[in-house]
């Protein structure tokens, strides 16, 4: 799934809603989140609901893309250990 097929108003209310989790960001910079620091942040900290809604926005490939854009042939990522663990066999078998 491309960027473009990428439902942006259900991403904006999504990101309002979790807007907790990027604290540092000033209000009006967080529309602009990037998709790398949205996945990133529902996969570490958000609810099993968060990731599911996560998935519909965005895709699960999608998802799984980012997500081993970021982790593979690192020495470090912003992933904890047992989230990098869990989605790396997770998005191995379902993506």
């Amino acid at each position: 799934m491309s960027d473009e097929n990428i439902d942006k108003t259900a991403l904006q209310e999504f990101i309002q809603q979790h807007s907790a989790l990027w604290w540092w960001v000033p209000e009006a910079a967080k529309p602009n989140l990037s998709l790398n620091s949205i996945v990133e942040a529902i996969l570490n900290y958000g609810e099993i609901e968060d990731i599911k809604k996560l998935f519909e926005i965005i895709g699960i490939k999608k998802v799984a893309e980012i997500f081993f854009e970021a982790t593979e042939n690192r020495q470090r990522t912003n992933y904890s250990p047992v989230i990098q663990n869990f989605f790396t066999l997770y998005f191995k078998r379902h993506a």
